[in-house]
């Protein structure tokens, strides 16, 4: 598990439910009808989370968000008792945050109601990176934990995890001119890399290499354009552009090979075979990928719809379907497995143990 992020602590304040104004800073006072105040609000909450930017006000309860984090816990242990003149009855503590408000309502509804995904819904990856971000920033690790379980479900680390993706990507409906994920994969390396979750890195790699570099620059594409609160960076790093290279060539060099060697050596001399319409089709179908092939092609998935594609052809023999399936699936398992090596992690079991196991 990563370790939890450094920060500054918030100021702390108490604040009476007859007073006008919140101090928060040495030098600046707001008006509580310059505040907005938004659910969760709880009557009789104890604490107000106040957000310096765009001054968003949360009355919540210590002790449940104490509970998620022992960092909260030191947040409201810091600064000035209540003033004597205070009714202590009706006075609640107030902390300033300095967290985007759309992060912040995303993490305190995770800690009253738990972490919830809907993956139909155009904005439910932006609301899952707020989770995760402040997850990360205040150590709430089992909310932390539940949000990347969420995020590998689309953003796989199993092959099958991938299959499933893309599979439901072809069939699932457009949102606003927006397919399914409806997110586009650099802004999910950038949330990866901003809450070091390394886990996500290969499968967004993957996907993003499928993008072309001049549209990723540009930020031309309309799920890049997308805007909310809550969006990680649309622009990708140096370090990353070199990552992303790399994962291109790999996935164009990997679909040219099964094309031209795979598929090739099947059309020549089927293995253990004589039956001449097994290399007619086989043949038949290497001239059609040859012409098909294009450097957007994505190789694992496409792999394995050539080999569906087999078996659904009665010309061709039982023992060939089946020779050709079981070595496309262990070419797939190998590319797959080959992804984090890429990106220059280790293992996918590796990175899941570090990143699905909560500490």
């Amino acid at each position: 598990m990563a370790a939890c992020l450094d920060l500054h602590l918030p100021a702390r304040k108490h604040l009476n439910n007859g007073t006008a104004d919140l101090v928060l800073d040495a030098n600046a006072h707001h008006n509580e009808s310059q505040l907005d105040f938004i659910q969760p609000w709880f009557d009789d909450g104890n604490i107000i989370l106040v957000t310096q930017d765009t001054p968003t006000a949360f009355r919540l309860h210590r002790g449940v968000l104490s509970r998620h984090s022992d960092m909260f816990q030191d947040m409201f242990e810091v600064g000035q008792p209540v003033n004597e003149d205070h009714d202590e009855a009706n006075a609640s503590q107030v902390v300033i945050m300095y967290d985007n408000p759309a992060d912040l309502s995303s993490l305190v509804k995770a800690l009253y109601d738990g972490v919830t995904s809907d993956i139909t819904q155009r904005h439910d990856f932006f609301q899952l990176a707020g989770v995760l971000r402040l997850a990360t920033k205040y150590c709430a690790q089992r909310i932390r934990a539940n949000a990347i379980q969420f995020l590998v479900q689309t953003w796989s680390h199993t092959l099958q995890g991938h299959d499933m993706m893309t599979m439901k990507a072809m069939s699932a409906p457009e949102i606003e001119d927006l397919t399914y994920p409806y997110v586009h994969p650099l802004h999910v390396l950038n949330l990866a890399r901003e809450t070091d979750v390394e886990i996500l890195v290969p499968s967004a790699l993957y996907f993003l290499s499928v993008y072309p570099l001049a549209e990723i620059l540009t930020g031309d594409h309309p799920k890049l354009a997308v805007t909310h609160p809550s969006r990680p960076s649309s622009k990708l790093s140096p370090t990353d552009l070199q990552v992303y290279t790399l994962m291109y060539q790999y996935r164009v060099q990997i679909g040219l090979d099964f094309v031209r060697r795979t598929v090739g050596r099947w059309a020549s001399s089927p293995p253990a075979c004589s039956n001449h319409d097994c290399t007619k089709d086989f043949s038949r179908l290497l001239s059609r990928l040859q012409r098909s092939w294009n450097p957007k092609t994505a190789a694992i998935f496409f792999m394995l719809q050539v080999s569906h594609e087999i078996i659904a052809t009665g010309r061709i023999c039982s023992a060939c379907r089946k020779g050709f399936t079981q070595e496309v699936e262990e070419l797939r398992n190998k590319f797959w497995d080959s992804l984090p090596g890429i990106a220059g992690l280790p293992a996918w079991s590796e990175l899941a143990s570090r990143d699905l196991v909560p500490s």
